[in-house]
């Protein structure tokens, strides 16, 4: 072999290695646009999820309230003249233990929603997982 041979398998070397590399980063860069991606549609999931959750939460309250608003009304209205007292009191208990119930409810609610980015979370660590394997 003659110097312009090992020139040229050098060259051919170092030129496999530089595109080996690139494919490498490129194939890194794709790694994290995926994971980038994984995290903006759980952003956007929750996000529409919350603002579903409020619609319908302040929905749910306003026509519950004034329906009970009105069924008291019409009760209390029914015994005024024998049992008002105890039509009001019974109310009373009831719309307490009512909201006992719900903030009970909406604490443990809260206590077991999902954790923000778990997808993301878990394909991260089963990329680590994979490139830490022997």
């Amino acid at each position: 072999m003659d110097k312009t041979d090992e020139s040229a398998t050098s060259r051919d070397h170092a030129a496999g290695l530089f595109d080996s590399v690139r494919r490498f980063i490129a194939t890194v860069l794709d790694v994290l646009q995926t994971r980038v991606e994984i995290v903006a549609t759980e952003f956007e999931e929750e996000r529409e999820r919350l603002r579903e959750l409020v619609v319908f939460g302040f929905f749910a309250l306003f026509f519950l309230g004034f329906g009970f608003l009105l069924l008291t009304l019409f009760i209390v209205v029914l015994f005024w003249d024998s049992y008002r007292v105890y039509a009001v009191g019974g109310f009373a208990l009831l719309y307490l233990g009512l909201g006992i119930f719900s903030a009970v409810a909406l604490r443990l609610r809260l206590k077991t929603r999902p954790r923000l980015f778990a997808t993301t979370l878990a394909e991260f660590a089963k990329d680590r997982e994979r490139l830490t394997r022997p």
